[in-house]
């Protein structure tokens, strides 16, 4: 029933390998590898390739995987423990083979193979066949049950119950009841004469229309002032109607043609000294986040020097120190690493990564470590936190490379614009961090258009017309020759896809080198909004789908990548529908340390961090420092 079995060294060498059929499984293996293993998604030993199902199991010690491949329909509960014996038969037959690193060739393990195949089919055919024996009628309940045990006699079944048990049930109403009128006497007993003389005053004067006469007795009683209504705010800044018709740009270039920001009037475009300070910083590729070194690592990695100097234990610092109750020189078990692993996932859940992410890169962790040996004592907290590192490390690092100035200037040489299109949930800050992205594409000598695809949010053009004119203030035509950022609008309640469409037709008739396309932001439940996005990227083909979000975010980053993706696979009736490409991590000067958003997005869709917003400036973008948000992680 099995189609395929090999074993392998994370090396890449084979050592066996069993095929039972002439199916081609070489595709399905490298996919396990390139996906799974190198990415560090190993928490899960099911992997699933077309039509075939691949479990695997890794073996530390001496670096193996074993991989078992059969089809998908079928449903073999014997795998998980044929897996094990395999594993287990192998290491011990071959032990010496494996510390002496022979070369392939030499392990003759087809009989064992069969063996234990045979015992695992047998043992489970047995239990399915165990679990699927009916009962005789003479062994069911049934059949002990007499015709008289079966008659019900509804009267004399209720009336005792009902006397038994309502009968307390009233007792006990009535004695509270009585109790309530109790107390309600006595706090009216207590009320005195003045009181329900006053009250009765009242009374009478209501039903005669006349004011009660106060008592002398009576305390005065100063009056309360009359609130005062709500007033209208008066803002330092503005207010009038004059300001609101300077501020309203509603009536400019109605017609919908690409808007050119030619003329820049001072209260509008003029850029300050701080801002033409800007200019020249972010040519040539982004800086990286700066990186803040970690003091409680700097001092756990001193107490770790002690212990291994004067071969005592000492108790470390950080999350990690629970690691050295394990006992050195041993083979890590998972019953060993479970307590340390709770630890670490409460950790890192509370630096923002999702729930269900933190706990896919635990068992990740531990899939890694089970079954290694450790040297010493001294090195146990260093060697798993090594783990984690490398996890981590795994995850943010780009499996494909993304160089928007290399590829730029390719379509540049074609004759043709580069488009990116921005997407994401409401409020993320895609129109800012688009016009960052701009500012630097413009700092490296390209012509941008931006597409204002935006027709549903109120507001939204009129800003990107305000980032246009800025832009071209800070880089003028009488420098450059011509305008370096250009508006394409056609206003709001438009179709956004041929308004992108368009944009892009314009660009190539222009000779634009770069197109950036705005869209409305969404909701990643709305099925309407998700379909019109998916009708954008269908028609207009970008060389870049960017997935704009905030770095705030925790379990919801997890569900937004997801249905996105989700959605633009199944709305664009495609054989292989383009999908997110990169990530935009907006907000990201908002977190502190709390950087576990970033690994949430990369783990989820695989796709890079292409971006990273820190600021409210053009200048404050910059690529993802892997090592920094690492440390910042485990800190």
């Amino acid at each position: 029933m099995l189609d395929f079995f090999t074993i392998f060294s994370k090396g890449g060498i084979v050592l066996w390998c069993f095929q039972g059929t002439s199916q081609l499984f070489t595709p399905a293996v490298n996919s396990l590898i390139k996906t799974v293993i190198l990415q560090e998604r190993t928490g899960n030993n099911t992997f699933t390739h077309e039509a075939l199902q691949l479990k695997y199991k890794l073996d530390n010690e001496f670096e193996l995987v074993f991989v078992v491949a059969y089809q998908k329909i079928l449903q073999l509960s014997y795998i998980d423990k044929f897996l094990t014996d395999i594993q287990m038969e192998f290491r011990n037959k071959y032990k010496d083979c494996l510390t002496d690193g022979l070369a392939c060739g030499t392990f003759n393990f087809k009989g064992s193979f069969d063996e234990i195949l045979r015992f695992n089919e047998e043992e489970s055919r047995a239990i399915a066949k165990s679990q699927k024996k009916m009962k005789t009628f003479d062994e069911s309940v049934k059949s002990k049950k007499t015709v008289s045990s079966m008659i019900e006699n509804k009267k004399e079944e209720k009336k005792p119950a009902k006397g038994k048990e309502n009968k307390p049930v009233k007792e006990q109403v009535v004695k509270e009841t009585v109790k309530k009128t109790e107390q309600t006497t006595a706090v009216l007993g207590e009320m005195d004469e003045l009181t329900i003389q006053k009250n009765r005053e009242k009374m009478f004067a209501k039903m005669s229309g006349k004011k009660p006469v106060k008592t002398a007795s009576a305390s005065p009683k100063a009056e309360t002032p009359k609130k005062k209504g709500k007033q209208a705010t008066k803002w330092e800044m503005g207010g009038t109607n004059k300001d609101a018709v300077a501020l309203d740009y509603s009536s400019l270039n109605g017609s919908g043609d690409a808007t050119i920001n030619g003329s820049m009037e001072e209260k509008h475009g003029t850029p300050s000294a701080e801002e033409q300070q800007w200019v020249g910083q972010m040519k040539g590729g982004l800086r990286d986040l700066d990186e803040e070194e970690s003091e409680d690592e700097e001092e756990e990695e001193k107490g770790v020097q002690e212990t291994v100097k004067s071969g005592k234990s000492k108790k470390g610092s950080g999350m990690f120190s629970m690691f050295k109750n394990l006992v050195g020189s041993k083979t890590l078990t998972k019953e060993d690493l479970q307590p340390a692993l709770e630890k670490m996932k409460e950790h890192i859940i509370g630096k923002n990564v999702a729930a269900d992410i933190s706990a896919k890169l635990c068992d990740s962790v531990a899939a890694k470590l089970e079954g290694k040996v450790l040297g010493t004592f001294s090195t146990t907290a260093n060697t798993v936190k090594q783990t984690l590192q490398d996890s981590c490390v795994h995850i943010l690092e780009p499996k494909r490379r993304i160089d928007i100035l290399r590829d730029a200037m390719e379509c540049k040489q074609k004759g043709r614009p580069y488009v990116v299109t921005f997407c994401g949930v409401n409020g993320v800050g895609k129109s800012t961090n688009l016009a960052k992205i701009c500012f630097w594409l413009i700092e490296n000598g390209f012509r941008v258009l931006i597409a204002a695809c935006d027709t549903f949010r109120a507001g939204a053009v009129e800003q990107l017309r305000t980032h246009t004119r800025k832009l071209n203030a800070l880089h003028p035509p009488d420098k450059n020759g011509q305008h370096m950022v250009q508006l394409y609008e056609k206003g709001y309640g438009k179709d956004a896809a041929g308004i992108a469409m368009e944009a892009i037709n314009f660009a190539r008739d222009c000779h634009i080198d770069v197109v950036l396309v705005d869209t409305a932001g969404r909701m990643q439940d709305n099925e309407p909004l998700m379909r019109a996005l998916s009708k954008l990227i269908k028609v207009n083909q970008p060389d870049l789908v960017l997935f704009v979000g905030e770095a705030l975010v925790g379990n919801e980053a997890v569900d937004q990548l997801t249905k996105f993706n989700q959605a633009l696979a199944d709305h664009s009736n495609m054989t292989n529908p383009r999908l997110i490409d990169g990530i935009v991590l907006t907000k990201f000067d908002t977190i502190d340390d709390k950087v576990g958003a970033a690994i949430s997005m990369t783990y989820t869709t695989g796709q890079p961090i292409v971006f990273v917003g820190t600021g409210q400036t053009y200048t404050d973008l910059r690529n993802l420092n892997v090592k920094a948000v690492v440390n910042a992680l485990l800190k």
